[in-house]
């Protein structure tokens, strides 16, 4: 998902107007409730942060909008909710935009006070966009007008006309379009993509010391991490992706991948076991072949972030908050638990296994030209196809769905005859894959990326 900022007043319905305009995304609208604090409540657990008014949507838009992907702006609100007084930013506003001076006489000041705060209703859209986009670089298209005084909002269309700012487009929550425009930007890939990754990195940075593990993969003393030095880590790749989508995302993962991994090149090839032989491998290949990962989707960047962060950090076997955010990027394609657990009861996973390994044995082999050094374990057999002259090395296709198939066959045990590999056992224990684990979802979900 990608997260939302709502500031929103609820005039009417608040359950009419969450329907009108969050209907259209996997929300069970029965959260849509009429009591706006429950209301409130209940959208944050599914990334959408609503703000009843407007002092304290600008209060969220100073304070902490790193935290959020896109925003949903009413154009006529509240100055301050029931039983609050008007602190000193909006106090500020009013002085700086409405000449507000305050009086000696406190009835007075009062009066005047509320009159002030009249006239910033019905501007506090203009407001709030100008200090999105004119003050803090918000990118506009990432911001939706949405309300039902569109029409009548003269004050509004007035105030973008004085200041020579392009009026965005004010939709009427009815509109079919505002529904449309949120599931498209609940649903981005890119962004989801992003917000995994800055909710991962926040979550690993409160992690304590004692669940780095990184540095078993590392025999020199001189290389090896400490807290310190992974949090800096974190920070860069918390920041990596920006805000605004980039015409050339290849290019962007690319490199992201490269700062993701670079960590590995410290990582001892005698103590790498387990997944953690898929990162030394992504990063010696993303090293010695610039070809290899010039086509890199959101999927393949999610994947490679949850495997690292697992060998970097021993945390809860559930899955977290940010990897359901990440898995979610594989949810059309991912296999139902039932699927997944009659395809283990039924050793057809162990069949997929074991064809993902023939093939790679065939392919290896049929390049006799190249001489591919020759190699029992699969992620061993794959890395010497990077390492030789042939062609193959290039296929990023072939190098994608490899990345994907490492999870299984060091997931399974894989028994050969070395004297005739067409007698091939694949042991493949389904005590990995039980249900609530990283290993379970991460399994069903890219099992369609790894097989078919």
């Amino acid at each position: 998902m990608s997260y939302f900022l709502w500031i929103e007043d609820f005039e009417n319905s608040a359950k009419v107007t969450a329907t009108q305009v969050l209907g259209g995304i996997n929300i069970d609208e029965q959260l849509f409730s009429d009591k706006k604090q429950l209301l409130k409540r209940d959208l944050k657990a599914h990334g959408i942060y609503v703000e009843l008014s407007f002092q304290d949507g600008l209060g969220f838009i100073r304070q902490n909008l790193n935290q959020i992907d896109y925003i949903i702006l009413d154009i006529d609100l509240a100055a301050y909710s029931k039983g609050d007084v008007l602190n000193a930013d909006v106090l500020a506003l009013l002085e700086t935009f409405q000449d507000y001076k305050k009086l000696i006489n406190e009835t007075e000041d009062e009066q005047l006070l509320g009159e002030e705060c009249a006239k910033l209703k019905a501007l506090a859209g203009y407001y709030l966009y100008t200090e999105l986009v004119v003050e803090l670089g918000f990118p506009k298209q990432h911001i939706l007008f949405c309300s039902n005084h569109g029409k009548n909002s003269l004050s509004t269309r007035d105030a973008f006309k004085t200041a020579k700012i392009a009026l965005p487009t004010i939709y009427e929550k009815s509109d079919s379009r505002v529904q449309a425009w949120v599931k498209s930007s609940y649903e981005n890939s890119y962004s989801r993509l992003r917000r995994g990754i800055i909710e991962g990195c926040r979550y690993l940075k409160s992690l304590p010391e004692d669940k780095l593990q990184f540095n078993a993969f590392i025999s020199d003393n001189e290389k090896q991490v400490n807290i310190i030095d992974l949090h800096d880590y974190l920070d860069v790749l918390e920041t990596f992706l920006p805000l605004r989508e980039p015409t050339d995302k290849a290019v962007l993962y690319k490199l992201f991948i490269r700062t993701l991994t670079h960590e590995w090149e410290a990582a001892e090839p005698k103590n790498i076991k387990g997944l953690a032989s898929i990162m030394k491998n992504t990063r010696n290949w993303i090293t010695h072949n610039s070809i290899l990962f010039n086509a890199l989707d959101e999927k393949m960047v999610a994947y490679l972030f949850i495997i690292n962060m697992r060998q970097f950090f021993s945390f809860n076997e559930e899955v977290q908050s940010y990897e359901r955010i990440l898995l979610d990027l594989y949810k059309e394609d991912a296999l139902l638990e039932e699927t997944f657990d009659n395809k283990i009861k039924n050793n057809l996973i162990a069949q997929d296994l074991g064809k993902a390994y023939r093939n790679l044995q065939n392919i290896a082999s049929e390049d006799k030209r190249n001489n591919i050094r020759d190699a029992i374990r699969f992620t061993a057999l794959a890395n010497n196809i990077q390492e030789s002259n042939s062609p193959l090395r290039n296929d990023k296709q072939l190098f994608t769905k490899l990345l994907y198939q490492m999870f299984w066959l060091i997931n399974s045990y894989p028994r050969v005859d070395i004297k005739d590999r067409k007698e091939l056992k694949i042991n493949f224990y389904p005590y990995p894959y039980q249900k609530n684990t990283y290993i379970f979802e991460l399994a069903r979900h890219i099992h369609n990326h790894s097989f078919l």
